[in-house]
């Protein structure tokens, strides 16, 4: 399922217009997306939880050339399944 099938499957089910399922959608993943850069976790019972997890730099070699180089820290955003989804998706 990509966002906009998502979309379109809110509206059917909420009897909603397509614009308004959209804001909707929009309107939660922005606020995911706020709260993840504030670095917060977002927990969605029954689903799972995202947060961002900091990784250190390091140095690592170019696979073409064989340099070494230098990898800066990042930060990344990690989705944890949870329980019962875990259980869900496994029954199948």
């Amino acid at each position: 399922m990509n966002k906009s099938q998502l979309i379109e499957a809110l509206a059917k089910e909420e009897n909603l217009p397509l614009k308004k399922a959209e804001e909707v959608v929009n309107t939660i993943f922005a606020e995911m997306e706020t709260a993840l850069v504030r670095g917060e976790r977002v927990e969605i019972r029954g689903l799972g939880s995202f947060k961002v997890k900091n990784y250190d730099g390091y140095k690592g070699r170019n696979p073409k050339t064989g340099d070494v180089i230098e990898v800066s820290p990042k930060k990344l955003p990690f989705f944890k399944v949870g329980k019962e989804l875990k259980e869900r998706v496994d029954l199948f």
